[in-house]
């Protein structure tokens, strides 16, 4: 329990960094998950393991990366746009493009815990973004639209790293999350080029902040993570990983002076709750 309160703890540091840094988004992702990866890959080296995919397995990491660079791309858009907090708080609505996804493509049943989460979830981004929509400037609204295709790349994400672990013939979670973070790496450098970001960090400060990144957002976040996860309850699961976005809204307060409003925090409440319930599996069907 205490290795994934530390891990839900350290990857909500992840939206402050990309805030800190003075590099463009795509230059900052690219960063994490080239520092990660090397990291992970001297992990990996010093645990004498050996990279042994099949084809199929390799497939679905490419998948994997994917999904995983489009996730990056519009998350450190959303953060710039909105502020760590609120941008965190929309990728966690992947609970609910997740249980829609079951639903219509696995043919899995909704909880009522699911069913009761969705209109809760609702009212609450509707409280937290704000209700007359057309007040607000196209940056913030961009901002709360890439912060939803971040929650969506993110489903795609788990389902196809869950896949690739099912179809895997060899290596660890440390072996899998390395070549996930390079493959990135790589896609996010072509992504780059037509939109002319460069790769020079211009002091080093910046350079300071993006390993730091590398490491507390792409490494030790996530080995503490995966290494606990299963011998948590999944209900409790659950409700530890919700302090990423509590967190992030704490920080964005704290570091960047951000201010919220009374119905902002009911609101924010709100989908934290309905976050929680959506991600709570231990009921029965609908």
């Amino acid at each position: 329990m205490l290795n994934l309160i530390l891990g839900a703890v350290m990857i909500s540091f992840s939206a402050v960094f990309v805030k800190l840094v003075s590099v463009p988004p795509a230059t900052s992702a690219f960063y994490r998950m080239l520092f990660g990866g090397l990291i992970l890959l001297g992990i990996v080296w010093w645990r004498g393991e050996r990279v042994n995919f099949g084809s199929a397995a390799m497939a679905m990491l490419c998948l994997v990366a994917v999904f995983f660079a489009l996730d990056l791309t519009f998350w450190h858009r959303s953060i710039l746009y909105v502020g760590p907090g609120l941008a965190t708080l929309l990728a966690n609505f992947q609970v609910f493009v997740l249980a829609a996804v079951g639903v219509l493509v696995f043919r899995e049943p909704l909880t009522w815990f699911q069913v009761f989460s969705i209109p809760l979830a609702i009212l609450g981004l509707v409280l937290l973004v704000g209700v007359d929509w057309s007040s607000f400037s196209p940056s913030y609204r961009s901002g709360v639209i890439l912060g939803l295709l971040t929650a969506c790349c993110y489903t795609g994400y788990l389902l196809a790293l869950r896949r690739a672990r099912v179809a895997e013939t060899a290596g660890s979670s440390f072996v899998t999350l390395m070549v996930v973070s390079l493959l990135c790496a790589g896609l996010l450098a072509l992504a780059m080029w037509p939109e002319h970001a460069s790769f020079v960090v211009p002091t080093w400060k910046d350079m300071g902040w993006l390993i730091a990144y590398g490491v507390f957002g792409q490494v030790l976040g996530w080995v503490l993570i995966s290494n606990s996860i299963s011998k948590v309850r999944a209900s409790q699961v659950g409700l530890v990983l919700l302090l990423q976005p509590v967190c992030a809204f704490l920080w964005d307060v704290l570091f960047f002076g951000r201010r919220f409003t009374t119905v902002e925090i009911i609101g924010a409440a709100l989908a934290l709750a309905a976050i929680y319930l959506g991600s709570v599996k231990r009921t029965r069907p609908v």
